[in-house]
């Protein structure tokens, strides 16, 4: 998923004799899978949550167009620019649905926005690595987006409606993108040995970074109990990351590439992949901001936005005057 590590702000998952009876009731409708919209009472740490999780996951849909947005120019063929464009594209727009969302919330956009330029806010880690081949954006496609896939389909049932709704076109056009990235890399196991040692060299580097989309373990994750209880976040990490272990290690062989795990085996008694150990150590050093690519992302994002801020004032004063216009006009 593209939020990781998000608080609640409450320390363990309240009994029905705990709740008020607000509480209870609110409990009751998430329960019955009623959906929770913006103008209906909910607990302060449910919203807080929310905002939280919805504006991370924005971020992260921002932040990684950066990967994939500077080889636009340098993907190998027309049709591949035209693609790859269309894709960062959606993943703009998949941002702009996400903040609208927390947005309902009462947290403004421009709130958001200065708590991700000032590095409070977090975002995906995944995107702190950077994408040396073109095969890096078939990896991204396949991988990251597959694993994004992963977490996101079973979101469109969460408990908040406009979060939910938001999810379903998202959904959507992240499985194209998966598609595209896997293409990519059918194309290159395909091609020459040394396209096809790219395509293996880009597993190599983006599989365990992949795995730790999902966040910490189910042990390490603190705060996983109430979300899923609120109906915010639907599946806990193991069991995600299991599923996409499972989904994804039949895919790479039928590439003929070779996923990078010693440990890696069927297990027929359990019926899915044992998998060796995740470097957490690293997983909390990129989400500390010290991975490969933290400060040049932020830095990039700054400054796109800093040169975009007369185009944000120049509409502020169309729809100003517009207003005023109108307002003439009706007197």
């Amino acid at each position: 998923m593209y939020a990781q590590m998000v608080k609640t702000g409450v320390d363990h998952v309240q009994s029905k004799e705990e709740m008020s009876p607000e509480e209870r009731a609110f409990q009751d409708r998430v329960d019955q899978d009623i959906k929770i919209e913006p103008k209906e009472w909910m607990p302060e740490a449910y919203r807080k949550t929310l905002i939280r999780q919805i504006s991370q996951h924005a971020h992260s849909e921002i932040i990684g167009m950066q990967p994939e947005g500077n080889w636009i120019t340098r993907a190998p063929t027309l049709e591949r620019k035209a693609i790859l464009l269309a894709k960062v594209q959606d993943e703009a727009g998949h941002g702009l649905y996400l903040y609208c969302a927390a947005e309902t919330l009462g947290v403004s956009r421009d709130e958001l926005m200065g708590q991700l330029n000032s590095g409070k806010a977090k975002y995906s880690s995944i995107f702190n690595y950077p994408t040396l081949t073109w095969a890096d954006i078939g990896a991204i496609g396949w991988l990251v987006d597959g694993a994004a896939i992963m977490n996101q389909v079973p979101l469109q049932r969460c408990s908040y409606g406009p979060y939910s709704r938001a999810m379903i076109r998202i959904c959507k056009e992240e499985s194209f993108h998966q598609r595209q990235g896997y293409d990519i890399m059918t194309k290159l196991a395909r091609g020459t040995p040394e396209q096809k040692q790219m395509a293996q060299d880009a597993l190599n580097r983006w599989w365990w970074p992949s795995l730790m989309m999902f966040g910490p373990s189910d042990a390490e994750s603190v705060h996983s109990a109430q979300s899923m209880r609120w109906k915010i976040k639907i599946n806990s990490n193991d069991e995600l990351r299991q599923k996409f272990v499972d989904q994804t290690v039949p895919q790479a062989e039928y590439l003929g590439l070779t996923v990078p795990d010693p440990d890696l085996k069927w297990n027929a008694e359990r019926g899915h992949y044992d998998f060796g150990a995740i470097s957490w150590d690293e997983f909390y050093q990129v989400i500390a901001g010290n991975g490969p690519c933290n400060r040049d992302r932020l830095r990039t994002r700054v400054k796109a936005y800093e040169e975009g801020r007369w185009v944000r004032e120049a509409a502020d004063a169309y729809a100003a005057k517009k207003a005023a216009r109108a307002k003439a006009k009706a007197a």
